[in-house]
């Protein structure tokens, strides 16, 4: 016979059960306010870099490497932190991959030397790329596009070489910009309102655009005005600093050269191409170099053509070049473009300018003609290294006459949240509708956290800016705003490529390989963002390495956000404090129990000879 559960029994294990409980809830509440006071396990680097660290518009009421263990325990005071010296005076405007002297080592045939050879391991740097004497914040914009310190890039040579031109004019401690050009004396809005008789520049049909050879990169700087995003690349070569004058103006440029490697940018990226006397030799190699222009322009692009050989007929004499010679070289490009499916919709003085067909529906005929090679349509976005070829990039599939190949986009500023079609048809492997729109709100949220972080964000402070693992593009389209622009790059050992979303947005990128260096020169980005960038790299190549060179393309007194996750960026932490880095570690904006962090670092500001300042 079972026995009588006795009542009062339960009702006192059940007050006992409540206690227990209640205390814990008490102590854990103590617990984390104890933690929550800054000084939790871990924290003693948290107090000192708030105590020392640079005033960068961090939210004081923000927690710093708080909630978690991971392995900030093997970062003691008892640990030597390897200090990186500043690198000799000569280096102060290095580009690794770029460098001059290597190559001179290589052939000239093809502008081979003038591509990108990068360092062995053993040649590689490991110190700090200093600035020069002087050095001083760029101007904001818009002044900086007519104004830049010459402290910052103090290279005289264009100001005598192109001095007729109105590249470029020294005057006292600044170099001022007009606006000119080799083809456009009279500046380059005028040049723009030509080619806007044809070419749809202001309703927001053409948002992306490729300057090939662009000099100081004016014809990029002044279709910003008209919400055109420029892409512009020359070589460094005997043009001293033409890149690095674009950069400091706050014009988006790498350093680039058509030479025998397929350009860095994926197919169908660029609405509007440009080579405005850029000395391409357009019908060499079997046209070879239109069809890599034609590989990234989109169906209904249009590419610009000024100076030869167009117009050749008035200007052989002023040329000093054979009538016959500039004949032959135009009729190649018109042979090529033929073959390309483009329409001639222009020529003018020394303008010619070509439409892209929508899709190849009305060029059936090409295939017939013995010269139109085809490439392989899935190596049309595999660019890196990858050797140029004498193939013409087929054109989408499509269902009617009318339908753009690939897809047709809404003008901008509608296409940047607007469905790209590369996601619409299910291009991208694993990147549904859904997924896009998610990835946008997520974006939004973390950018709304930058800027409680980091209150300069968007204030005109930070011009130049570079994602080093940018997605789908959703912290550069969160962060739009027409004081600033954002150099997207899509790793080349990224699970999913996904650049051609990015540029169907109506942003612009790059593809890029961050075991290597960047092309671009010293101190060209004001704000860098890398998001799991460290934890993509991990085992790849040396995390110091993609660390010193974030050090040499930041300005001093730069900024940049990790986000990652809290294991990985007390690694890179430890690493930033011997780089003259001021660092903070936060908490993600959902909470201290997410394990993905955020570090934010300022670079402090220091000069060839100079001292150190840590940011005030």
């Amino acid at each position: 016979m079972a026995l009588k559960p006795n009542s009062a029994d339960g009702r006192t294990r059940s007050w006992v059960q409540i206690f227990i409980v209640f205390g814990l809830c008490c102590f854990f509440y103590i617990l984390g306010a104890w933690q929550r006071s800054g000084f939790g396990k871990g924290d003693s680097i948290a107090l000192e870099i708030t105590k020392h660290g640079a005033d960068c518009n961090i939210i004081p009421s923000l927690n710093f490497e708080t909630h978690h263990a991971g392995e900030v325990g093997n970062v003691g005071e008892s640990e030597k932190i390897k200090s990186f010296q500043p690198c000799p005076p000569r280096y102060v405007d290095y580009t690794p991959c770029q460098d001059q002297k290597r190559a001179m080592t290589f052939p000239r045939d093809n502008m081979i030397y003038r591509e990108r050879h990068c360092p062995r391991e053993e040649e590689k740097l490991h110190c700090l790329v200093p600035a020069p004497k002087g050095y001083v914040t760029p101007f904001p914009w818009p002044k900086s596009r007519d104004y830049v310190p010459y402290a910052n890039a103090p290279y005289k040579a264009l100001t005598v070489e192109k001095a007729i031109q109105n590249w470029i004019q020294y005057e006292g401690n600044v170099f001022r910009f007009p606006g000119g050009g080799t083809q456009f004396p009279q500046g380059a809005d005028k040049y723009i309102d030509q080619l806007s008789a044809v070419i749809p520049i202001t309703n927001g049909t053409v948002r992306t655009a490729l300057d090939t050879g662009c000099g100081v990169a004016s014809w990029g700087a002044y279709l910003w005005s008209r919400n055109v995003l420029t892409m512009s690349f020359a070589p460094r070569d005997s043009h001293e600093a033409q890149v690095q004058f674009a950069l400091e103006r706050g014009v988006p440029a790498v350093i680039g050269v058509l030479g025998t490697i397929k350009m860095p940018y994926p197919s169908r990226a660029f609405d509007m191409a440009h080579c405005s006397r850029c000395l391409i030799p357009w019908g060499a190699n079997d046209g070879m170099y239109l069809k890599e222009v034609d590989r990234v322009l989109r169906p209904g692009g249009y590419w610009v053509l000024s100076g030869p050989p167009i117009n050749w007929r008035n200007n052989y004499k002023a040329w000093q070049r054979p009538k016959e010679e500039l004949e032959e070289e135009q009729q190649k490009i018109e042979d090529v473009a033929k073959l390309l499916c483009w329409e001639k919709k222009h020529e003018k003085g020394e303008i010619a300018i070509w439409q892209k067909k929508v899709n190849d529906e009305s060029c059936r005929g090409r295939g017939d003609d013995s010269q139109a090679k085809f490439c392989k349509a899935e190596e049309a976005n595999d660019v890196w290294y990858k050797k140029m070829d004498v193939c013409v990039t087929p054109y989408p599939d499509v269902s009617s006459s009318s339908e753009v190949a690939g897809g047709e986009l809404k003008p901008f500023p509608e296409r940047l949240f607007a469905v790209p079609p590369r996601i619409a048809s299910g291009s991208v492997p694993g990147v549904s509708v859904e997924i896009f729109e998610e990835d946008n709100n997520i974006w939004k949220k973390h950018v709304n956290a930058y800027k409680k972080i980091n209150r300069l964000i968007d204030s005109g402070r930070y011009r130049n800016i570079l994602d080093m693992n940018a997605g789908l593009g959703g912290f550069a389209a969160a962060l739009n705003s027409p004081k600033l622009w954002v150099m997207n790059v899509m790793p080349t050992i990224a699970e999913k490529d996904t650049l051609g979303v990015i540029f169907e947005r109506g942003l612009i990128g790059i593809y890029h390989d961050w075991c290597e260096a960047f092309s671009t020169y010293p101190r060209t980005y004001d704000l860098i963002h890398a998001h799991g960038l460290f934890s993509l790299y991990k085992d790849k190549c040396n995390l110091e390495d993609i660390l010193l060179e974030m050090d040499r393309i930041l300005r001093p007194e730069g900024a940049v956000i990790f986000r990652d996750e809290v294991d990985v960026l007390i690694k890179v932490k430890k690493i930033t404090a011997g780089m003259r880095w001021d660092t903070k570690m936060v908490d993600h904006e959902d909470g201290p129990l997410v394990p993905e962090k955020v570090l934010v670092a300022v670079k402090q500001y220091w000069t060839v000879g100079g001292n150190t300042t840590s940011a005030q």
